[in-house]
């Protein structure tokens, strides 16, 4: 039995604590929200995020230090934009050095910086070497029903990887393991943006030609962007890449679906957002992404159009007509290149 303490009890966090908890482990599940951690511990629900019995062993807890005390492992499943802050305040708790996993989807504007980059600047007690991703196709409705679901765990420290694939395999959550942390990272959180784009085409009324064109180019960009940041291609059309971009394209449990669902119908992103009642990584990581492509130069249409239809500056069905009358080329030449550049490294 390991000791995990799992940061952030969100529908994700909440999920993979019941992984944890079905595996025998200790599991810690913290939140910022004391109501909520009492709420968890007093009738084993957090109905705001899944309609779901959580295991009795599950404690929650909303004084951090406690939630830490003694665990050998740290979970973040915070979003992006809190990363920086939990990890400050659990590199002033902890004096061990325990192994990080991390299962947050996202880029931070400005920085452009990975979610790995983000803990490791902030918690002294690791290394970058020894963080760990963890992602893929995986609903957290579906984990916490216990449905097969099969994810990658990613780290350089191969020891690491194997701690976290051990920690969550079972019968009904498989885990593979990777060291390309770069293309398992960018592959969750870039996926996000072309999900927007897919929920936008389906408010716009359009069907399934329309979406598989989307899904299939949206993955040249991701792979794209993700090669000239050091990422392996091949790690795109694993799990973390294809798999993920499907299931987050085309179901309705996908929160960055249904946001640009609602953006497609012509509704304002900030009722969107409100409406959704939980964070949309999305339209965080494609400003971030917006910003990376212009710096560097990197062709990423259908990015671009989403940051215009976020930002008011183009309405959906002007950015389809947008990308649909772009000049005629070669498709295999995308391909080409992008093993040419991974050839060169």
């Amino acid at each position: 039995m390991t000791k995990v303490a799992v940061l952030g009890a969100g529908s994700w966090g909440t999920a993979l604590s019941i992984v944890l908890a079905d595996n025998g482990h200790d599991v810690r599940l913290w939140t910022h929200r004391k109501e909520q951690a009492d709420h968890i511990n007093s009738t084993h629900k957090n109905e705001q995020y899944l309609e779901i019995m959580i295991p009795d062993s599950i404690r929650a807890y909303y004084e951090l230090k406690d939630a830490l005390q003694g665990v050998e492992v740290i979970l973040l499943v915070v979003p992006t934009k809190a990363i920086r802050e939990v990890c400050q305040q659990v590199n002033a708790i902890i004096s061990h050095k325990p192994v990080i996993i991390h299962a947050t989807k996202g880029i931070e504007p400005g920085s452009l910086k990975r979610v790995s980059q983000l803990i490791d600047e902030e918690m002294t007690q690791v290394t970058y070497e020894d963080i760990v991703v963890l992602s893929g196709p995986s609903h957290a409705e579906e984990v916490a029903q216990r449905q097969p679901t099969t994810v990658t765990v990613a780290s350089i420290n191969e020891n690491n990887a194997k701690v976290a694939q051990d920690l969550f395999f079972n019968e009904v959550f498989r885990v593979y393991t990777s060291n390309d942390v770069i293309g398992i990272e960018l592959g969750g959180a870039l996926k996000n943006i072309i999900a927007l784009g897919a929920g936008i085409s389906d408010g716009l009324g359009y069907g399934d030609n329309a979406k598989a064109a989307l899904i299939t180019r949206g993955l040249a960009e991701i792979t794209r962007l993700g090669t000239h940041l050091g990422a392996n291609p091949l790690s795109f059309l694993g799990l973390p890449g294809v798999g993920d971009l499907i299931v987050t394209c085309t179901s309705v449990h996908s929160r960055n679906w249904r946001a640009g669902n609602l953006l497609g119908k012509g509704n304002d992103l900030q009722d969107v957002l409100e409406r959704m009642g939980m964070v949309v990584e999305g339209v965080r990581t494609v400003q971030a992404a917006y910003q990376f492509a212009k710096k560097e130069n990197i062709e990423m249409p259908i990015t671009e159009g989403i940051y215009e239809i976020i930002n008011s500056v183009k309405k959906p069905k002007d950015v389809v007509e947008q990308l649909m009358n772009r000049d005629k080329r070669e498709e295999m030449d995308d391909l080409a290149s992008l093993l040419r550049n991974r050839n060169t490294r």
